[in-house]
C-alpha cells in the first residue's frame, strides 16, 4: 500500500519550517527550518538604513517564499518521498501579520518606488506602533455602541488589521491610496501557492473582526474613524472568506516547479499558528485550554456557546474547530522575555559557568532556578515586557520586577520571570472563568514546553491544574499538515473533517505535570500580590508605566 503524506509549513517570528507527516499514523517523517534572511526589522529599515520609530516590527515578504523554496524540497529529499505521495499542503502563520499589495498581488515594498517607505513593508504581529489608532477605534466603537466590540473583550488590539490599516492611512495616505489590497501574510502565501485569493475565516475573524453572519465592521463605523477609511472593506479587504479545512486551490505550475510537488496538489485555507495547534494536541471538544507557548503565548479554548468578557481577544464561530465557538486570549511576550534576559541582562560569569558545564545558558539558569522554592527569591514580576494582550489589551504597559537586593542572583531573576508568565496565564484563566467558560484541563504545546521542565511545573503549581504536553515539537506545522489532509479530502486519501484527522494523527505525551500542593498554597499568596500590582499599575490607579514610556518616546524625538 502506497504511503500518503501531507506537508505543514509553519511561518514563525524568526523562521519558517516545513514538516512532512505520514497521515495514516501521524508520524513526523522529516522537517526543515529556514531562518528568515532579513529577520525582524525593529530598529532600521533594510536598503535605506533609515531608523524605525519605537514599537515598529517589519518583515520582508521574500523571506516567506524562501521558506517555500528551501524547506519543502528539503523534506521531500530527506524522506525520499515522491511528489505523487503528497496529497496536500497546509500553512499557518503568526497573525496579524499584514501587508499592502498592488493590483497584481505584489507587496508594495518589492516595488522600487515604495521600497524605502516603512509602511510598504510587512507589519509583523508584534508591530505595536498603531496603539493610537487602536485607542481611537476602541473609544469610537464604545461610544457608538458597536456590537462587534464585545466579542473582543471590549478592546481591539494595536496588533490587528484595523489599527494597522488606519495607521497607514494616517501616516502614509499616498501609500494607502496606492494599496489595492491589505492581506494577512498567511493568505498572501496561499495566494502565491495557488494563484487564488482566499481569505481565511480564522485570520479574518480573529484579526480583522469579521463575523460569520454579520461580516466586517460596518462602512458607517469605519467612516466615523476617518471619512477616507469608509471603503476599507469593499476595496482593500475584498475577497472570499473561506472556512478552515476547505481547499483554497491547487498548486500552480510555477510553485510545483519551485517545491518539487505536483501541480494541482491541494492547498488548505491558511490558519493562525496557535490555532492550528489545537487539533494537533487532540483538542476538538470544549473545556480544554490549549497554551500555545513560544515567543508569545496564545490561550485557546472551545465552547458550544458564545459569551463575552474582559480579556477575551476574540470569539469566532468555527474559528478553530467547525461546530464550536473558538476563544482566544494571549500574552504578547513569554519566550521573548526569557530571551531578553539571556541576551541583554545575564552577567558574563553565568555564560562562563554554563560553558564549563557544557550547558546552554537557558539550561544552566533553569537548573539553578530549580534550586529555589516558591517565594524563596523574594521577587515578583509583571509580565508586560511587550505590553499586555490579555486581560488589559494595552500595548503601552511595560515590565516590572519588585524585591531586588544586592544579594539577588541571576537564577532568582530568571525563575521570577518564569513565574510572572505563569501568573499572567492564571489571570487569563480567571477571566475565562468569570465570563462563564469552564476550564477543565490544560494542554501545552510549542517550543517552550518541550525544553523547560521547570517552567511547566511552575505553570501547574500556579494554576493548580494538571498540564498535558504535545508529543511534537513542531505542533503548529503538524496542525497545518492535518488541515492539508482535510483539504485533500477522503477521495485523495485524506480526511473528511479536522476531527477525523485529529483522531488518526494527534497525540500527547504520557508524562504530565501535576501541581504540588505545597507549592500551590504559596503561589496562591504570590498571585494575590501579582493581581493587586497588575490592577494598580494596569487599570489606571497609577499610570507611572505610561508616563515613563511617554518620556522615553519624547527623548527620542
Amino acid at each position: 500500500m502506497k504511503r500518503v503524506y501531507t506537508i505543514g509549513v509553519d511561518f514563525g517570528t524568526e523562521s519558517g519550517r516545513a514538516l512532512l507527516v505520514d497521515i495514516t499514523n501521524g508520524q513526523e517523517v522529516a522537517t526543515h527550518v529556514t531562518p528568515y534572511p532579513h529577520g525582524v526589522m525593529d530598529e532600521v529599515l533594510i536598503h535605506s538604513g533609515s531608523k524605525l520609530e519605537q514599537d515598529w516590527a517589519l518583515q520582508h515578504p521574500g523571506d516567506y517564499l524562501e521558506v517555500i523554496r528551501q524547506s519543502i524540497p528539503s523534506v521531500l529529499a530527506e524522506a525520499n518521498v515522491s511528489p505523487d505521495q503528497v496529497i496536500g499542503i497546509g500553512i499557518d502563520f503568526t497573525a496579524c501579520t499584514m501587508m499592502p499589495l498592488d493590483a497584481g498581488g505584489t507587496p508594495l515594498c518589492m516595488l522600487d518606488e515604495w521600497r524605502d517607505h516603512p509602511h510598504s513593508w510587512v507589519k509583523l504581529w508584534k508591530h505595536h506602533a498603531a496603539q493610537d489608532e487602536a485607542s481611537l477605534i476602541n473609544e469610537t466603537a464604545k461610544r457608538r455602541g458597536e456590537t462587534f466590540l464585545a466579542r473582543y473583550g471590549g478592546k481591539l488590539s494595536s496588533e490587528w488589521m484595523l489599527a494597522k490599516s488606519l495607521q497607514i492611512l494616517n501616516e502614509a495616505p499616498e501609500l494607502y491610496e496606492q494599496a489595492v489590497l491589505f492581506m494577512e501574510a498567511a493568505d498572501w502565501v496561499v495566494m502565491q501557492l495557488t494563484g487564488q485569493l482566499a481569505r481565511s475565516s480564522c485570520t479574518a475573524g480573529y484579526k480583522a473582526n469579521w463575523h460569520k453572519r454579520e461580516g466586517y465592521p460596518s462602512r458607517q463605523f469605519l467612516q466615523s474613524l476617518d471619512p477616507r477609511f469608509g471603503d476599507l472593506v469593499e476595496k482593500k479587504l475584498r475577497g472570499p472568506v473561506k472556512p478552515l479545512g476547505s481547499k483554497a486551490g491547487g498548486l500552480t505550475e510555477s510553485m510545483a516547479a519551485l517545491t518539487g510537488l505536483l501541480p494541482g496538489t491541494a492547498v488548505a485555507v491558511a490558519n493562525i499558528d496557535a490555532h492550528a495547534m489545537v487539533p494537533a494536541v487532540s483538542v476538538v471538544t470544549p473545556g480544554k485550554l490549549v497554551l500555545a507557548m513560544g515567543t508569545s503565548t496564545c490561550h485557546l479554548i472551545l465552547s458550544d456557546k458564545e459569551v463575552t468578557g474582559e480579556g477575551i481577544c476574540g470569539v469566532v464561530e468555527d474559528g478553530i474547530i467547525p461546530g464550536y465557538y473558538g476563544y482566544e486570549a494571549g500574552q504578547s511576550a513569554v519566550g521573548d522575555i526569557f530571551a531578553w534576559y539571556v541576551d541583554e541582562a545575564v552577567p558574563e560569569y553565568v555564560r562562563h559557568k554554563a560553558a564549563e558545564e557544557r550547558l546552554g545558558i537557558h539550561e544552566w539558569l533553569e537548573k539553578e532556578a530549580a534550586q529555589y522554592a516558591p517565594g524563596q527569591t523574594g521577587l515578583l514580576a509583571i509580565d508586560w515586557w511587550n505590553g499586555s494582550r490579555s486581560v488589559l489589551m494595552d500595548a503601552d504597559l511595560s515590565g516590572v520586577i519588585l524585591g531586588l537586593t544586592l544579594q539577588t542572583k541571576p537564577a532568582e531573576i530568571y525563575r521570577t520571570l518564569l513565574e510572572a508568565t505563569a501568573f499572567g496565564t492564571r489571570a487569563i484563566i480567571d477571566a475565562f472563568t468569570e465570563s462563564g467558560m469552564d476550564v477543565q484541563e490544560l494542554y501545552a504545546c510549542g517550543g517552550l514546553p518541550q525544553r523547560n521542565r521547570l517552567l511547566m511545573q511552575i505553570y501547574a503549581d500556579v494554576t493548580g491544574k494538571e498540564i498535558k504536553v504535545a508529543d511534537t515539537v513542531q505542533t503548529a506545522a503538524f496542525g497545518a499538515a492535518m488541515f492539508g489532509a482535510v483539504a485533500a479530502g477522503k477521495e485523495q486519501g485524506g480526511f473528511g473533517s479536522i476531527v477525523e484527522a485529529a483522531e488518526a494523527m494527534a497525540r500527547v505525551r504520557e508524562e504530565t505535570f501535576k501541581p504540588i500542593e505545597a507549592n500551590v498554597r504559596i503561589y496562591d499568596r504570590l498571585y494575590k500580590e501579582y493581581k493587586g500590582l497588575h490592577d494598580y499599575l494596569g487599570r489606571g490607579e497609577n499610570g507611572v508605566l505610561k508616563r515613563l514610556k511617554a518620556l522615553k518616546s519624547g527623548g527620542r524625538q
